[in-house]
Parts: C-alpha cells; sequence; structure tokens
C-alpha cells in the first residue's frame, strides 16, 4: 500500500457512512474499522492498545524564541533550513523529508490526511524517529495503524482532534462550537481559532493551520513560516520530480486557509506573539505576513 493514494476500499466507508449516518457522523468513517481511544486516552486498533495519547506538556520545556511551521512547498529548495533552531520546527507532511537532514531534530512532526500516510509510510518509517513527538489526526492514526499498529509504540503522539467533527461525537453545530470558552471566531464564524489545541483544533484546508494553533498555545515570541506557500500548490513539492507530483486540495482551499491564518495571527499578536513568511512566494504576504529573507540560501 505505501506509494499510493487512498484505497478504494476507504472511499467505499467514506461513502458508506456518507450514505447510512448521515452529515453529523459521517466522519465516523476517521476511525471505522478498527480504532479506538478509551477514557484513559489510550489508542486502541481492533481491539489491542497501541499507545498513549500524550498532552502538551511534552513540547514545553522553556521560553522559546522561535517556533517554525516547516511546509513542503516548492520554496523550501530555495531556503536553508540548517539555520533553524534546534527542535524549533514542526514539520507538515512531506516535510518530514528534512528530518535527520537539514533539520537535525525537529520539535515535532504532522500529519492529518490519510492520503498521505497511504502515500508515504515509508517516508515516515525511515524519518520519524523514536521519541519523536507527532501530531496526527483520527484518519491519519488509523492509516498508520492499518499499515503497522506496532509503529506508533516508541513515538510520542499528540491527538489532532477537529472541534468541529470531533473523535466518538456528532458533528457539533456552530451553536455548540460558538459557547466553547477556548475558541475564537472570526466575524463570519466560518474560521476559528483553538486557544487550547489539545482540546480540539480547528482545521482549515491544511494542516498548517492546526499546527500554528499549537505553535501559538506554546508561546514562542515568533513564529515563522516555511515552504507554507499555498498559491503554487499544484508544482511541485519541493522533494518532487516536475511531472509527477501529487495532487493536492491547497490551492483550491486558499482563502479558507488565510482566512484561519489571519484569525491566528490576530490572537498571537494579542498575545505578543510575531510572525515571519521565508517562502518569497507565499499567499501570506496578502495577509500581512511578508517575506523575510533571512533563510534565503547564500550563493
Amino acid at each position: 500500500m505505501a506509494g499510493s493514494d487512498r484505497p478504494f476500499s476507504r472511499s467505499l466507508v467514506k461513502l458508506g457512512a456518507r450514505l447510512l449516518l448521515g452529515r453529523n457522523l459521517a466522519h465516523v468513517q476517521d476511525w471505522f474499522p478498527g480504532l479506538s481511544i478509551d477514557e484513559r486516552r489510550v489508542l486502541h486498533y481492533r481491539r489491542r492498545p497501541v499507545a498513549a495519547l500524550q498532552d502538551m506538556g511534552i513540547l514545553i520545556d522553556g521560553p522559546r524564541e522561535w517556533i517554525h511551521v516547516v511546509g513542503s512547498g516548492p520554496s523550501v529548495a530555495g531556503a536553508d533550513l540548517s539555520r533553524l533552531e534546534p527542535a524549533s520546527a514542526i514539520l507538515l507532511n512531506g516535510a518530514i523529508h528534512l528530518a535527520g537532514g537539514p533539520v537535525e531534530t525537529p520539535l515535532a512532526v504532522a500529519v492529518e490526511d490519510e492520503r498521505f500516510v497511504y502515500r508515504h509510510f515509508d517516508l515516515m518509517r525511515e524519518k520519524v524517529a523514536a521519541g519523536q513527538v507527532c501530531l496526527f489526526s483520527v484518519a491519519a492514526l488509523r492509516a498508520i495503524c492499518e499499515h503497522d499498529r506496532g509503529w506508533l509504540s516508541d513515538k510520542r503522539v499528540i491527538l489532532v482532534n477537529d472541534i468541529r467533527k470531533p473523535y466518538g461525537l456528532p458533528r457539533r453545530t456552530p451553536a455548540q462550537i460558538g459557547v466553547l470558552d477556548f475558541v475564537r471566531l472570526d466575524p463570519s464564524g466560518d474560521c476559528g481559532f483553538s486557544l487550547q489545541p489539545e482540546r480540539g483544533v480547528f482545521q482549515g484546508g491544511s494542516v498548517a493551520v492546526s499546527a500554528l494553533q499549537f505553535a501559538v498555545a506554546l508561546r514562542p515570541k515568533t513564529i515563522g513560516f516555511a515552504g507554507v506557500d499555498i498559491r503554487n500548490a499544484a508544482e511541485p513539492r519541493f522533494y518532487e520530480e516536475r511531472g509527477r507530483a501529487a495532487f493536492s486540495g491547497i490551492a483550491g482551499a486558499e482563502a479558507r486557509i488565510l482566512g484561519h491564518v489571519a484569525l491566528a495571527r490576530h490572537v498571537a499578536a494579542e498575545q505578543g506573539i510575531a510572525m515571519a513568511n521565508f517562502s518569497p512566494v507565499s499567499a501570506l504576504a496578502d495577509i500581512g505576513i511578508p517575506f523575510d529573507d533571512r533563510l534565503e540560501r547564500r550563493r
């Protein structure tokens, strides 16, 4: 299954959940079949324990100058990420290629989309070290367990739980979300931000949105974005060959992503947290996070 996209069987599960359970419970497909989380926050797959889920405390080791959210956009090829502070980078999806190389010791790796697991589980095996903090969604965890339930046993897993469609509960209504004391919403109500991401995050078209909520919660002085290009998502990622790029829905979700990041920027500024963008082509410039050239490769 390594190297493939979502298997046809998963597409059937997704369709069946939507038809049989309706909109409010269709996200059951994220954990069905086989995945469960018990009251002690132990992850099980096919009734066998897999790993104990961790809280955010494992990411806290004192005041931080920087946290970097590192995507896999084409602009990564022009950045010298070896200059990042040790254990300051959250590597998103294909940016896992950088672990043990330019980013010797990531702070965390983050994967939300099960399709990435199906395409790149061999990469995850190779690059994600024992003891690594992993921010994984319910669907990603189930897909990982389908490949190898034992792989998670030596990882430190923090659940990325969707506030709108949480594990084990029906889809929340806007009214239910609005009364949660740890969320912020923009005036439209379409974009949200979680002040306590261990209790759930707003997913917003890119795993960068979820990772950003964790980054803000760690209260660094500055959050830097590298390889979070958004606008050129149809082009090959920095590790892909031209003409062989895997499908990405990010370009089509640009407005949604930027709306969530703009809200996060506002919340971060209230806490004295600045943001910097190291991608010269990133759409983040459109929401007031201009390009910073300090990571450009020296010629």
